[in-house]
C-alpha cells in the first residue's frame, strides 16, 4: 500500500496535510512540518484501527511527501 501526504498552505498561513488514500485522515499545523506529522500519525491510526476491526489486511507500506 502506498500512500502520499499532500499539503496546501492556506490563506490564513495555517497548512493542511492530508492522506488522500484514506478518507478522513487531514491535518493542520501551524508549519507544513507539524501538518505532515499530525497526518502521518493520525493516517497510522487509521490503518490500525482498520487491522483491528478485521477491516483491512496487513500490507506492505510505504508513505511519501507529494511535491508542492
Amino acid at each position: 500500500m502506498n500512500l502520499t501526504i499532500e499539503t496546501e498552505q492556506e490563506d490564513d498561513g495555517r497548512w493542511i496535510a492530508e492522506v488522500p488514500e484514506l478518507d478522513g485522515v487531514l491535518a493542520y499545523g501551524a508549519t507544513r512540518a507539524e501538518a505532515m506529522a499530525k497526518a502521518q500519525a493520525l493516517a497510522l491510526r487509521v490503518l490500525a484501527e482498520q487491522l483491528e476491526h478485521g477491516e483491512a489486511h496487513p500490507v506492505d507500506l510505504s508513505m511519501s511527501v507529494a511535491a508542492e
